[in-house]
């Protein structure tokens, strides 16, 4: 089997106690890595004077990586510019949101131009290379500009604007074309693929036909490839000592009480506003049964420093504080707002002691809090999973109470169903989300895409 090159925008092996806000896609390229060998490349999140294209190696729990420092201005233009305040916010349909500024722009090329600088000599003739997701989509063209013939795909973990949206980026049909230098991409769902295929066919002027999409003389395969957890290790950790100390203690804690259980990065994609006001909803019009829940939402800050990100967060302790004001009482508070990070196997141990997870993005690439809370739960009593329709996992996950996070009504319903389900209905259900993230976890993953790119015959 040829190596395996990763190349994504951070470096960040997980292993099972380290603590913060640990990102879905560094939990699954660290399994994947370890079951193919090979070498994980990226940025170290670290600031130099002078970009000199120094790499600095480590292994760590199997897995080998490579960093390489950037310059103050590529991070404020490339990772907190371009990336995070242009393409995340287009990606996830928030236009209104998107920043377009041409610095930006440039500096998010120049970065990539460095990343392939660098890695270039680290790359062996057999290899084959696999870059993550938005913050690099030109690496592929920049590589094959220094002679890389090897097989590249790409991989993206976010959604694929539609066609209508993408085009409010001005360079749009410019960055489309830049990916036409990989050999295949891959996408969660079938509805961000043809989001794709539309804008390169009515845009561009491609042709798209049994799965190769080709435009001006190259071709590329497109597969739908869902990405997951290693399923067997999370069920483990959940069975853990650790795990079950938290389990004792959040069920102690919980007095009685149904917990509630939300986890997710602070971020506006993650529907936390219409959560607590969904969440809310439940309270009001339940006023029986709401004494006997609490939500715990453990939402770890992140990209504090751009200024959208520094809004939801003043927006949400705003929230839970007036809403807490508003219905509690001596011995109840509806909300627990919880803004850090917790390890792995702690967090195993509060998911399987919830009665309910609401996973209830806005729009999602995947989620892989969703698959990661049925993986934790006891066959013998598990908790009911709520999640958003626009989460890519929903695709998978058909037994959840899936609904519109856009109405707290529709949330209020499931909050109610999910408490007065039955048990045999809830084991059901979770047995047949259970069975599916097993099947297709993330050495499925890895395996499809490899798969597809190792079989790729390049045009």
């Amino acid at each position: 089997m040829s190596r395996l090159i990763v190349i994504s925008n951070r470096v960040s092996a997980a292993t099972g106690g380290a603590a913060g806000a640990q990102g879905g896609l560094s939990v699954a390229l660290t399994s994947a890595l370890r079951e193919s060998g090979g070498l994980w490349f990226g940025w170290s999140g670290e600031v130099t004077d002078e970009f000199t294209g120094q790499i600095s190696f480590n292994r760590e729990d199997g897995v080998t990586t490579a960093t390489v420092d950037l310059e103050e201005q590529d991070v404020e233009e490339y990772y907190n510019g371009y990336a995070n305040r242009t393409l995340w916010p287009l990606f996830h349909y928030r236009v209104d949101l998107a920043e377009y500024e041409r610095g930006f722009a440039e500096g998010y090329q120049r970065a990539n131009e460095r990343f392939a600088e660098t890695v270039v000599p680290l790359i062996e003739p057999d290899d084959m290379v696999w870059v993550q997701d938005y913050h690099m989509i030109p690496l592929g063209q920049e590589l094959r500009k220094r002679g890389c013939r090897n097989r590249i795909g790409f991989f993206l973990h976010t959604p694929w604007p539609p066609r209508r949206l993408l085009l409010t980026l001005p360079e749009a049909t410019e960055l489309v074309a830049t990916l036409f230098a990989y050999d295949v991409i891959g996408f969660h769902t079938d509805e961000w693929l043809q989001s794709f295929v539309d804008f390169v066919v009515l845009e561009s002027g491609g042709d798209y036909a049994d799965g190769i999409l080709r435009l001006e003389g190259r071709q590329i395969r497109l597969i739908t490839c869902p990405i997951g957890i290693d399923s067997d290790e999370f069920a483990t950790l959940a069975q853990g000592d650790q795990a079950q100390q938290i389990f004792r203690e959040m069920r102690e804690s919980a007095n009685g009480r149904a917990m509630i259980v939300g986890v997710d990065r602070l971020d506006y994609s993650k529907g936390l506003e219409e959560r607590f006001l969904g969440y809310e909803r439940f309270l009001i019009e339940n006023p029986k049964e709401r004494k006997e829940v609490f939500l715990l939402q453990i939402a770890p800050p992140s990209r504090g420093t751009v200024e959208s990100y520094q809004r939801i967060r003043s927006t949400l302790e705003g929230l839970s504080g007036r809403i807490n004001g508003a219905h509690a009482d001596l011995g109840w508070v509806p909300i627990r707002y919880v803004n850090q990070g917790y390890p792995r196997a702690v967090l195993a141990g509060v998911y399987r002691a919830a009665r309910i997870a609401l996973v209830t993005p806005i729009r999602d690439g995947m989620n892989l809090v969703a698959k990661e809370f049925v993986a934790a739960q006891d066959p013998d009593d598990p908790g009911v999973l709520i999640l958003s329709r626009f989460a890519g996992a929903a695709q998978q996950l058909g037994e959840a109470l899936l609904i519109n996070p856009y109405s707290a009504e529709e949330m209020s319903d499931a909050i109610r169903t999910a408490l007065a389900m039955p048990k045999d209905e809830r084991i059901r259900r979770w047995r047949a989300m259970f069975d599916v993230i097993c099947e297709q976890d993330v050495l499925w993953w890895r395996r499809r895409f490899t798969d597809a790119l190792e079989q790729h015959e390049p045009a």
